[in-house]
């Protein structure tokens, strides 16, 4: 029996959750493919950067957790540069891979905007796993330096986080957190810290429910964050931040959480997008007028029963991959396809250790319950992955 050829081009959350559901048929040949070797996750930056967890924590290796599965599955580290969707053929910096079935799942990049001057030259973004580790190693040679120099000069290390949103509240919180920790543990005299938000918005978290909004500033305050909406960055140099309000802020460094965009490939593509460039995907999250290829994670744009755009998380994101696989699977079955009706299922958001706020399937949580549920549902996701993974490693190093 001649076997499917799929392709699945991202190794996100969407993407290997495609890859778990797809081999479950032994007839499906899977090649996952990824610049990286590597699954970030990405809803666990936060503790990396506050020094919760290493880089191995919040990543799995690509190459043993494809080899976990059957024969089925492999992976090869190699940049797609685009796609010939009419002949069916993913075209990588490389190789060229025939497909029958095509999954697009590259995800998204901060996007730094062009508008603000010296934004890209001075500021740091987080999605990318090498970005959030050369942010971490800044931050703790930082804290060192204020203990150094310490009966000599105490001067403040200024934070600047430009984004309210979900990334930059939770990172502001986490450093927050740690540093206030770190000093008090550690009985330094130098304890001088000043962790800033610029947010856009009349509040932060915009677009998340007002209950969790509150809980969540209350609980920044608290941590000591100044939060300053209503304001944008403009300019920024190696050592300021200058808002659109006209005010100047010293800065240490600056992490840029403001807006994300698709990613490069996503430009690339000759296929129809959206005003915001992202892929636009029809009902059954098909590329429209090309054959058998499905998007799906942050690269597309999805709409709720009001017609709105649902927020690309990690838990949607799976969500569209497990709809995604079965209509590849009701596509090789002459079966008819699953319109899709993908929802927020929750939402948690850390704010510093010991501490988190949630809402789930319309309940809400906060403190220590919310963040051991939080904690829970990260450490279930990433054991799973690492059991998948290890059983590749024993299979790649049998004795």
């Amino acid at each position: 029996m001649q076997k499917n050829k799929i392709i699945v081009v991202g190794g996100g959350y969407a993407g290997l959750r495609a890859v778990e559901h797809l081999a479950k048929n032994s007839q499906n040949d899977i090649v996952l493919l990824d610049k990286n070797p590597y699954h970030f996750m990405q809803t666990e930056v936060y503790d990396l950067i506050a020094n919760e967890e290493d880089f191995a924590q919040v990543s799995v290796d690509l190459f043993t957790f494809c080899s976990g599965f059957n024969e089925n599955v492999v992976f090869y580290k190699q940049d797609v540069t685009n796609v010939d969707f009419k002949n069916k053929k993913v075209i990588t910096d490389i190789n060229r891979f025939r497909y029958d079935y095509l999954i697009i799942a590259v995800g998204s990049r901060t996007k730094f905007m062009s508008n603000v001057i010296g934004l890209k030259e001075h500021a740091y973004g987080i999605k990318a796993l090498h970005r959030a580790m050369y942010f971490k190693q800044k931050f703790e040679m930082s804290l060192f330096r204020r203990v150094d120099k310490s009966g000599t000069s105490c001067n403040a290390l200024n934070i600047v986080i430009a984004g309210g949103g979900l990334s930059g509240v939770e990172i502001a919180a986490q450093m927050a957190s740690f540093s206030l920790e770190f000093y008090s543990n550690n009985n330094f005299i130098c304890r001088k810290l000043n962790i800033v938000i610029v947010n856009s918005g009349e509040h932060i978290l915009k677009g998340l429910d007002e209950k969790l909004v509150v809980k969540s500033d209350i609980r920044l305050k608290e941590l000591q964050v100044i939060i300053k909406n209503n304001r944008k960055v403009v300019e920024v140099t190696k050592t300021s931040v200058k808002l659109s309000c006209g005010e100047v802020m010293h800065m240490d460094f600056m992490i840029f959480a403001g807006g994300i965009e698709p990613s490069y490939l996503v430009h690339a593509l000759d296929i129809a997008k959206n005003n915001s460039g992202y892929i636009i995907s029809n009902k059954f999250l098909e590329i429209p007028d090309c054959k058998n290829a499905f998007v799906i994670g942050d690269c597309t744009t999805i709409y709720n029963g009001n017609d709105e755009a649902v927020a690309p998380t990690a838990d949607t994101a799976e969500q569209m991959a497990e709809l995604c696989a079965k209509n590849i699977d009701n596509l090789i079955n002459k079966r008819a396809l699953v319109e899709y009706k993908i929802k927020s299922r929750g939402v948690l958001i850390a704010l510093g250790r010991g501490y988190a706020v949630a809402k789930i399937f319309g309940m809400y949580f906060s403190g220590y319950i919310a963040f051991v549920m939080k904690k829970a549902i990260e450490r279930i996701y990433s054991k799973k992955l690492d059991n998948r993974s290890y059983k590749g490693y024993k299979k790649i190093f049998k004795d």
